[in-house]
């Protein structure tokens, strides 16, 4: 008989990510360990087993977003849902002390992506993909208002999530001080900033990447050591997410 408690799910187009919907499935995958970027729980629909499973997710640190039940409707391709899905991530995410230790394997001075609130998981698979290739050691994303370790940033990272850690935190400003108080020196991607081609990025450093359309946030901007600037010579003032962030880390990997 065929499982309709998960099924790849088209959610726009050249989207698929896993779903997995309905109380007993969601709470198994929880209670398993399974790999999950999110669990999504229907607007009105907190009680009874939902809040149950709910803690759960609250125990294991998973991020839990609220959503209309229309649109879990929609993700769940009219499967009986019963207030809650979860979308499983392409792989684990790892811990910090993962990046520090990859570096320590290689020899290299520790080279962190830092990513402030990029929502598209196609920039997001585009800079992890690239960071794998510009030897950096991992990328940290945070929390909230990121897109997570999904199947389309997987597929768009070219397989690069099984080779990079990649590191979910519950804030940005919070781990720029820790990454500081380890030797690092932060270097924050934003306009009127020094130009990329005049900085030292020798050492051990990180590298801030902001939302695609707002930037990094005041507070990471505040936390950043040196901000640094693409010089924009056409009538289009700003780049790509992922095109900035390439150069920058190419730029950062010269000499490592």
């Amino acid at each position: 008989m065929q499982d309709n408690s998960r099924k790849n799910v088209n959610q726009g187009e050249g989207r698929s990510d896993e779903i997995i919907f309905g109380r007993n499935p969601v709470s198994e995958a929880i209670r398993s360990g399974r790999a999950i970027d999110s669990v999504l729980v229907a607007k009105g629909a907190k009680t009874g087993a939902i809040v149950g499973i709910l803690a759960k997710a609250k125990e294991k640190n998973l991020r839990v977003k609220e959503v209309d039940s229309k649109k879990l409707d929609y993700m769940c391709k009219g499967g009986h849902h019963q207030g809650i899905a979860a979308v499983a991530a392409v792989c684990d995410y790892k811990e910090l002390s993962d990046i520090f230790e990859l570096a320590e394997s290689r020899g290299e001075a520790p080279f962190v992506i830092v990513l402030d609130e990029i929502e598209d998981p196609h920039n997001l698979g585009a800079i992890i993909r690239t960071a794998e290739c510009a030897g950096a050691h991992g990328v940290i994303i945070p929390n909230r208002r990121s897109a997570g370790l999904s199947f389309t940033v997987g597929k768009s990272s070219a397989g690069a999530v099984e080779y990079v850690p990649v590191v979910r935190v519950p804030n940005i400003p919070s781990v720029i001080d820790t990454l500081k108080e380890k030797g690092l020196w932060v270097f924050g991607a934003d306009m009127d900033g020094e130009d990329y081609r005049k900085c030292d990025f020798s050492g051990a450093v990180a590298l801030v990447i902001g939302n695609e359309g707002k930037g990094i946030g005041r507070l990471v901007r505040e936390k950043c050591d040196v901000i640094v600037s693409l010089p924009m010579k056409g009538k289009i003032n700003s780049l790509n997410a992922s095109v900035a962030a390439g150069i920058l880390m190419y730029r950062a990997s010269d000499g490592r």
